[in-house]
């Protein structure tokens, strides 16, 4: 049975915080799985409850230091919410800084208004009071079974200046670690803010009709099949398909396309998206829980667990590193003075300031926090990435295998041609119709959409046959609507027949053709490239990426297209095929599939990167890898753009963190520089990391001069 509980959890300010909690987690019975996650506040665990109770878990993270309740089901929008931490002065960390603050500052005042040795006992006792918690905490680390922890050797260093007679120093290192603690928090709500922002997209309450007559009610009580009224200005409070009216709809908030799209009765609508222009009518579609706004939210938060390699192997690194650095600072305390006989108090002072360089707080988040941001600010522009691991991925991509209809196309193709061979052309829009009337294809929906109000003969027993067409059985016969190609396998399409079905498709077009035991007719249709594919091409290439076109089409009408863009393709593939042609350009880099998530479905899961291009429908944001909401195809680019420039910030971070802590590691052993300069290069060290992994917040990955400005080591991003 699944028993999966859940918690929000505050006070966590980097992915140190969330190892704490992990790890405490895996030493109660009964408890299985524990995951943390710092930008979402989430503590999920499997939870034997005859074992370990739900009380149990939350004194034991209290402890810690940490925050926990369980998540609040939030009324008026339909998902959880966490509580903010508040401001910073109201935390418990906040007002440590401003305790050890007073502390110090009194002592100071002491110091200069007293004589002997009244200043320094103030100092002691400054110490002493401001290290008090955070003794308390490493002591709660420590029965844990986690004895290196920032909190420990903050407490050993502290203890131990004040054995040496550095009491002043010791009281200065404590109000430093402290302000240091408040920023990474400052600093990481920062972060969060953008995710929290999304929520507040849903408006608060809907305008219900209910019995001709038209109410205030919570959004989220909305259920599939009511109706509300969405006046000008108003947002759409619920995903659904307009009932009634025509507008003009800013999906910005959801999507990031600033360009107001004209919807009409019949077409779908996100929540969260505002209607412009006149009032609508529109039919509820999706509960609060699961409309657009809350599965992007969800997805994010989700995608922290994904992690990437590089994040693994960071963790790995920092498990020795820290017990690595805590031996070198105990011989720095007695080889010297025992080998050389120097002055005990000089190297332990030494030892200490290496025990404070010691924690791998800014190594850890260099890359969660690079990732969280990137996830964020893709999230906002209508790129979503399920996780660290799909952003490493990405930025690795060499080539870009794009699938034609829908996605090069704008998937709406027209009918251009009736071409009725042994029946008139009104029966072979009909029949035709018949047989697709249960396929979902875009050149099913166009025949359907173009037989209008034509009668429809019955169909029985249709099925798809996968990579060929579709069969139904009308009037006693067995019909099928196939391709030239699968015709002309079947015997029926050859001659003269064959020659016309070749000319059509020479123009461009897709030929249907409707045959039983002969050819009843052809339908010809053309799906126009959409207005962005020749540019995403070219940014593409200016990536160093070769796009190539994977199409079941046949090669004449992808030889077409593909002459337009000024790429290379590969037309009449089955599904199978397209799967093969994805494990060959693997062997020459990273490949991203672009599909629609259903019939692409093999191709984009051999790919590195499996991408569904879809306005936020469940299939684009819960089938492959990553999904583009705007239906861009210039998006393709961002979303790679987005990729490299986090990873060019990840360096950017790692080296940061370790180049940091390799200098001030010489220094303190040379004796150059003292406690107080150890922690700054500790905390300051944790604070830059995330502020510049918060730069990519800023960064707009969908114009491609951004990149450069991000990549380079400059102070600002676009």
């Amino acid at each position: 049975m699944d028993n999966r509980r859940e918690w929000t959890v505050t006070g966590m300010d980097c992915a140190g915080c969330a190892s704490k909690i992990t790890h405490a987690m895996q030493r109660l019975p009964g408890v299985t799985d524990p995951r943390v996650t710092v930008m979402s506040r989430k503590l999920t665990l499997q939870l034997d409850d005859d074992a370990t109770s739900a009380s149990q878990i939350e004194a034991e993270v209290r402890k810690l230091g940490f925050g926990i309740e369980p998540p609040h089901r939030d009324a008026d929008h339909g998902h959880d919410h966490e509580p903010t931490d508040g401001p910073w002065h109201a935390s418990a960390k906040g007002r440590l800084v401003i305790v050890t603050g007073l502390l110090l500052v009194l002592a100071w005042a002491i110091r200069l208004t007293t004589a002997g040795a009244v200043g320094h006992w103030a100092f002691v006792a400054a110490c002493l009071i401001g290290v008090a918690p955070v003794a308390r905490s490493a002591l709660a680390m420590l029965r844990r079974g986690q004895p290196f922890t920032i909190e420990s050797l903050m407490t050993i260093a502290a203890a131990g200046a004040l054995m040496i007679g550095a009491a002043e120093e010791a009281a200065l290192v404590v109000f430093l670690f402290a302000v240091g603690e408040v920023l990474e928090g400052v600093a990481s709500n920062k972060a969060r803010d953008s995710i929290r922002a999304l929520s507040d997209l849903v408006p608060k309450t809907a305008l219900l009709e209910q019995d001709g007559r038209t109410r205030e009610v919570p959004a989220a009580s909305l259920e599939p099949g009511q109706v509300v009224l969405v006046r000008p200005g108003d947002r759409i409070p619920a995903d659904g398909r307009i009932l009634e009216g025509t507008s003009g709809i800013d999906e910005s908030p959801v999507t990031g396309e600033s360009v107001p799209i004209t919807r009409g009765p019949g077409e779908d609508v996100f929540a969260g998206a505002i209607n412009a222009e006149s009032a609508l009518r529109v039919t509820v579609t999706t509960a609060a829980a699961d409309n657009t706004i809350s599965r992007i939210i969800r997805l994010v938060e989700e995608a922290e667990e994904s992690r990437a390699p590089t994040e693994r192997f960071i963790d790995r690194f920092s498990r020795w590193y820290m017990p690595a650095v805590v031996a070198l600072a105990a011989l720095t305390v007695v080889v010297p003075p025992l080998a050389f006989g120097l002055p005990w108090d000089v190297w332990i002072y030494r030892g200490l300031a290496l025990l404070l360089i010691g924690c791998p707080c800014a190594l850890v988040i260099s890359v969660p926090a690079a990732i969280a941001s990137a996830l964020s600010s893709g999230a906002r522009r209508g790129l979503l990435m399920k996780g660290g691991a799909v952003i490493e991925a990405a930025a690795r991509i060499r080539h870009v295998a794009i699938d034609k209809t829908g996605t090069l196309t704008h998937g709406r193709p027209q009918v251009t041609d009736i071409l009725p061979i042994s029946i008139d052309a009104d029966t072979l829009l009909a029949r035709m119709a018949a047989v697709e009337g249960a396929s979902s294809h875009p050149l099913a929906r166009a025949i359907v959409a173009h037989a209008g109000d034509l009668p429809l003969p019955a169909a029985t027993e249709a099925r798809a046959i996968p990579g060929k067409g579709v069969q139904a059985v009308i009037g006693g016969r067995t019909l099928t609507v196939a391709s030239p190609r699968h015709a002309t396998e079947a015997g029926v399409l050859t001659g003269d027949l064959l020659g016309r079905a070749q000319a059509l498709e020479a123009q461009g077009k897709t030929v249907t053709v409707l045959f039983g035991d002969d050819v009843q007719g052809m339908i010809a249709l053309r799906d126009e490239p959409r207005a962005d594919a020749a540019d995403a091409m070219r940014q593409l290439r200016d990536l160093g990426v070769t796009p190539v076109i994977l199409t079941g089409d046949n090669p004449r009408t992808a030889a077409a297209i593909a002459g337009t863009l000024g790429i290379d393709h590969r037309a009449q593939m089955l599904p199978q095929d397209k799967q093969a042609a994805i494990r060959d350009l693997s062997a020459d880099g990273g490949v991203m599939m672009i599909g629609d998530g259903i019939n692409d479905a093999p191709a984009l899961k051999q790919a590195d990167v499996g991408v569904a291009m879809g306005s936020g429908t469940d299939v684009a944001l819960e089938t492959a890898d990553a999904a583009i909401l705007r239906d861009r195809v210039t998006d393709i680019a961002a979303m790679i753009r987005l990729s490299r420039a986090t990873m060019g910030n990840i360096r950017q971070n790692i080296a940061l963190a370790l180049g940091l802590k390799g200098v001030f590691l010489v220094t303190s052993i040379l004796g150059i520089t003292g406690l107080w300069i150890a922690i700054l290069a500790d905390t300051g060290a944790t604070v830059l990391v995330t502020l510049n992994a918060m730069r990519l917040l800023r960064h707009d990955p969908t114009h491609p001069a951004g990149t450069a400005r991000l990549t380079q080591r400059q102070p600002a991003a676009r």
